[in-house]
């Protein structure tokens, strides 16, 4: 029985020993073996004194290292936290001293980077390097340790007993202000995501899923933890360019392909006419734009398309089935199996069909809190009452700052995050459905819609845009696109055209906090 992370990798051993569970650039490790070298590690951490419920950092790019030791994490009774290979040095060391990081895997190269930050992670006692390399950055006061002493090590001390409401990740999110906050998932958490996201995606043993997202990311982990729930293969990739994405998928006759809306619609570019192994693709961490959605309809007709909404703090909400999207296009769908979503007032009551309210979560997915931050944690996290043949069981939910609205037939709606709506002439406005009349005109390659700040109307809208390859694209074109599908106090006050790629958050996303910072500077600067 699956109760604790490391379990999904052990039960899947148990039954196929001898399926392939990873594959990257050539290297495979079936189930039998991982769960073996997942055991050993194990030993090893323990025996460089990784103890119950600390601790234990990862920063490397995606490997089969980088997997084998989030899961020992596990097994040792320890807690692992991903650290996107992105991150600067300084961002690093935030989160390793945050959440008081006891060891760090890492390579060569990497510990180089980092050796003027650690000194000032004072829980730091150990640093793992994955590779084989003599020379070896020492940084006084850590005890550096190869990959092979941990795959040799011996220990009399047994892993702590632990639990499935047990710490088993704390995953870094960028947030919407201030410092990344870490979330804390639990086993179940995790558990239970797997489960049920393998459920609607009818996941199986044969299939291939590609992991390119980030492991930080909590949609990026679940490639890996609803593969090795049923027995499949996770590939794992660290890609450059888009067409690489494309290459692998036919290559690796890849079943299963998870992307943020960004990166598909860079891919929804591309030639699929030899892709023929895609049973699905997946999409979370934001809309996909209509246009992008139908271009890959059209290139991949055999693909099931799945449109999912989902928040680090409960993992994934709400899915929209692939036969629903004609219906029901502009839906983020229903709950996912075992999830109840809730469409609520400020002050608590549900709102009606058609009334926008905020989405709450509840379920065994709301993850822990927030790591050592309990003012932020009760901001977000509160209780309700759930009532069960008279039983009055008090719960944590998620309230996901998320404005959203449910039809009669019970579909949900994203309408906008509270700190991205735009409030501009009285009226409430949602970037996404402006971003949706640009990406229309089909000469966008990128767009993204910001308020700021503005003396009379309160906030005037700015569009940053980017053409689609090939395209010329002129911001009086868009404007005039705009005039026929938007209201007046919808429309833009500026409009902004960029050659390169919008800038990205670590985890892929369009990063609507920097541009906007960026496109108030020149507001202001452009009426002084």
């Amino acid at each position: 029985m699956v109760n604790l992370v490391h379990h999904l990798i052990y039960q899947s051993a148990n039954h196929t020993p001898d399926a392939e569970a990873l594959s990257f650039q050539g290297q495979k490790k079936n189930y039998e073996v991982l769960a073996d070298e997942i055991e050993q590690l194990a030993t090893g951490f323990l025996s460089v004194g990784l103890g119950r419920n600390e601790r234990l950092a990862v920063y490397l790019e995606k490997r089969l290292e980088s997997v084998s030791t989030l899961f020992a994490a596990n097994a040792a009774g320890g807690v692992f936290v991903p650290v996107n290979p992105l991150l600067k040095p300084a961002q690093v060391s935030y989160i390793l001293a945050d959440c008081n990081v006891r060891i760090l895997v890492t390579s060569a190269e990497r510990l180089k980077l980092l050796a003027e930050v650690l000194p000032s992670c004072h829980d730091l006692h150990t640093v793992i390097i994955v590779d084989d390399k003599e020379d070896i950055t020492k940084i006084a006061g850590l005890n550096i340790v190869s990959w092979a002493d941990m795959l040799s090590a011996h220990s009399l001390l047994k892993p702590s007993r632990v639990i499935d409401g047990d710490m088993a990740a704390i995953l870094y999110t960028s947030g919407s202000t201030g410092k990344p906050k870490g979330v804390v998932l639990s086993h179940r958490n995790i558990v239970a995501g797997a489960k049920s996201v393998a459920e609607y995606l009818e996941n199986r043993p044969d299939d291939r899923i590609l992991s390119v997202l980030p492991l930080s990311f909590d949609y990026g982990l679940s490639q890996l933890t609803t593969a090795f729930h049923v027995g499949a293969t996770s590939v794992l990739m660290n890609y450059l360019l888009p067409r690489d994405i494309l290459r692998t998928v036919e290559k690796e006759n890849i079943s299963g392909l998870a992307a943020v809306p960004p990166l598909w619609i860079q891919l929804a570019q591309l030639n699929w006419d030899k892709v023929k192994s895609l049973r699905y693709i997946t999409n979370s961490g934001g809309a996909m734009p209509r246009t992008t959605l139908d271009q890959l309809r059209n290139a991949l007709p055999k693909t099931q398309v799945f449109l999912m909404y989902g928040l680090t703090e409960a993992f994934r909400s709400t899915y929209l089935p692939p036969e629903e999207i004609d219906r029901h296009p502009d839906s983020i769908g229903k709950a996912i199996p075992n999830a109840e979503i809730l469409i609520l007032r400020e002050d608590g009551s549900h709102c009606v069909p058609g009334e926008p309210g905020e989405l709450v979560h509840r379920g065994a997915l709301v993850s822990m809190g927030y790591w050592n931050d309990a003012e932020k944690t009760a901001a977000c996290f509160k209780p309700i009452i759930s009532r069960q043949n008279g039983l009055t069981i008090p719960e944590l939910a998620v309230w996901s700052g998320d404005t959203v609205r449910v039809d009669d037939e019970g579909f949900f709606y994203f309408i906008g995050r509270r700190d991205e709506m735009i409030k501009t002439s009285g009226y409430r406005v949602s970037p996404t459905e402006i971003e949706e009349v640009i990406y229309a005109t089909e000469t966008v390659g990128e767009a993204v819609a910001v308020g700021v700040p503005h003396p009379v109307l309160g906030q005037a809208i700015l569009v940053i845009a980017t053409p689609r390859e090939g395209e010329q694209l002129e911001a009086e074109d868009l404007l005039t696109a705009c005039k026929h599908r938007l209201p007046a106090f919808m429309l833009p006050s500026h409009i902004e055209i960029r050659e390169n790629n919008l800038p990205r958050s670590p985890n892929g996303k369009i990063d609507r906090k920097s541009l906007f910072q960026e496109m108030q500077n020149i507001f202001i600067e452009n009426n002084s």
